[in-house]
């Protein structure tokens, strides 16, 4: 029997206020054990890229309707990037906590993820996974390129630079707003290959989608299409039982890190498939990604490691055919949603542009794998992707200058009394999961203007936080454990000496181990954490693990499954 003819048959007070509640409409044979599909939809006018997914989300009704099945609108929490304050990596785990509850809760049995912006596409899937009911995702897709004077403006990786510019006196403030509406000019995610761009390809490249749709343009038609076929797809995968777990194997995962390279994908997707793993019970950590990644190239030629734009990637082949590049470093057994191996679903010959698309003989860099660092300042591990750092600065040593919390960064960064320099190593603490709550994305802090007036334009610099896949830099960053967590991030002080070594994994501060044994954390640094919070923050702050996990919540890990056991009303 299927979840919801449990909620249907019978003819028990239950079953009926169940059927008859849902009779507005609805017609009679939606009760007769047709699949019943839910479209997870986080469209909202405050999440501005995933304004479009009503649209979207018709399509995929059709598709439904089609192949037999009955479609309900499920909206769930939406998350803005751009819009929503502290940080909207706060309220991942919640948007995935309510998404699992409400697909548990309600008579469904399948799901259509609908998702654009950075945590929506992540959410859903670690809702998914947990749930365990068939599912595929439809990714909103990009926006349409920006230009500014005559050059491709990519939104976020654009607004790093454009604002520097305008910091180091070279950009008015009236030159910078204007290019506002030449960056944003269409529905759709960030056209660079920031979070969201990145999540729709992991997404992918686990098996999650159908091959293609990933990196298709938000306001092209083909969307819409494959928007469709996903909604029939469903229904099949409901009648096959296909589960996400059947899909998204360990295989997948090494698959979607081998990706991860091969784009220059954000950082983010690290504490993403990690969660992800987490609800499934895959074994994956932080050093899969180093020992996967290594030595795969980077073949996008994209914003922020490259020049194009997402719009670029999909005309010059798309991602399918970036894939067929580093067909040999793939684990060739993994099946997609559409009931074929990926591999099989590689395009031979596809590559229509050379220059956005490499061939793994000339790629844009020769490794770009995202690189685990340790040493005694991050024992659980920190992350770096060399793809978009100063080849100059992967090995350094330099003297701390230290910030405690984001405001004071903002507060300090250009004071003339500041003592730094272009030898500096740049360390924000205090913006961990915990300790902001929520590892907002300032990691790639911005410059000393002093230094920017001067034509430095990259800096080392360490921070417990994230930093956004649109941004550029020497970054290092996801430092665990974090500051607040009791980390040796803690005990940093200006003038102590950094060293970073890419190359040798090594994130060494150089101070004596007895000296640090004496360091206290600074007491603004402890009261910025264990001030009272209520609702969602506490619980947060309670039971969120560290980056190197997934910044997950403890009492989430693992699957429970779609059974609810009790009917009451």
């Amino acid at each position: 029997m299927s979840r919801s003819a449990e909620f249907y048959g019978g003819s028990d007070r239950n079953a009926y206020l169940h059927r008859a509640w849902m009779r507005r409409g609805v017609p009679d044979h939606a009760f007769d054990g047709r699949p019943n599909i839910a479209i997870a939809n986080t469209a909202s006018d405050l999440t501005p890229c995933n304004a479009h997914l009503d649209e979207v989300a018709q399509s995929v009704k059709n598709g439904i309707y089609e192949a037999g099945g009955i479609p309900y609108n499920l909206p769930m929490v939406s998350l803005g990037e751009t819009t929503v304050r502290t940080t909207a990596m706060l309220w991942r785990n919640m948007a995935a906590m309510a998404a699992e509850e409400l697909l548990r809760a309600n008579p469904v049995d399948g799901v259509v993820l609908l998702g654009g912006c950075d945590k929506t596409i992540p959410a859903l899937l670690m809702a998914a996974a947990s749930v365990g009911i068939p599912a595929i995702v439809v990714p909103g897709g990009p926006m349409l390129n920006g230009s500014f004077r005559g050059r491709p403006l990519g939104c976020g990786t654009g607004v790093w630079k454009l604002s520097e510019e305008v910091r180091a006196g070279g950009l008015s403030d009236a030159e910078f707003r204007s290019t506002e509406s030449s960056m944003i000019r269409s529905r759709g995610h960030c056209n660079t290959m920031g979070t969201a761009s990145t999540m729709a390809f992991m997404a992918e490249a686990l098996g999650m989608s159908l091959p293609g749709v990933a990196g298709t343009p938000a306001p092209d038609s083909r969307l819409l299409e494959l928007s469709h076929a996903s909604g029939r797809r469903v229904v099949e995968l409901v009648g096959q039982e296909t589960t996400p777990a059947d899909i998204m194997t360990p295989g997948a995962f090494h698959n979607a890190i081998v990706a991860l390279a091969a784009i220059g994908g954000s950082t983010n997707a690290v504490v993403h498939l990690l969660a992800i793993a987490g609800r499934l019970g895959v074994d994956l950590s932080l050093d899969d990604f180093d020992r996967i990644g290594d030595g795969v190239p980077l073949l996008v030629n994209l914003q922020p490691a490259g020049e194009y734009l997402m719009e670029d990637l999909f005309r010059a082949g798309g991602f399918l055919a970036v894939l067929n590049e580093v067909r040999h470093l793939l684990d060739s057994s993994t099946v997609t949603v559409s009931g074929r191996r990926l591999v099989d679903e590689l395009p031979t010959e596809a590559v229509w542009d050379r220059d956005v698309i490499r061939t793994a003989t000339e790629p844009l860099q020769p490794d770009a794998g995202i690189v685990v660092l340790r040493g005694n300042l991050a024992p659980s591990g920190a992350i770096i992707k060399p793809a978009a750092a100063s080849a100059e600065l992967l090995r350094h040593r330099g003297p701390a200058v230290v910030f405690d919390s984001v405001e004071d960064m903002r507060a300090r960064i250009d004071d003339p009394d500041l003592v730094v320099d272009e030898n500096s190593v740049l360390v924000l603490r205090g913006c961990g999961p915990r300790g902001y709550p929520g590892m907002p994305e300032v990691a790639n802090m911005p410059l000393p203007r002093r230094l920017l007036e001067k034509g430095v334009r990259d800096m080392v610099r360490i921070c417990d936080g994230r930093m956004s896949g649109t941004a550029y830099g020497t970054v290092v960053l996801h430092v665990a454990p974090e500051a607040a967590a009791g980390g040796p991030l803690a005990l940093v002080q200006d003038g102590d000496l950094i060293e970073i070594d890419v190359e040798a994994r090594g994130l060494t501060l150089l101070v004596p181990e007895d000296e640090l044994r004496r360091r206290t954390p600074p007491t603004q640094l402890k009261a910025a954490y264990a001030s009272p919070k209520r609702g969602w923050e506490q619980l947060y702050i309670d039971h969120v693990q560290q980056a190197d996990t997934g910044a997950d919540l403890d009492f989430l890990t693992g699957a429970t499954g779609p059974a609810v056991m009790r009917d009451s009303h």
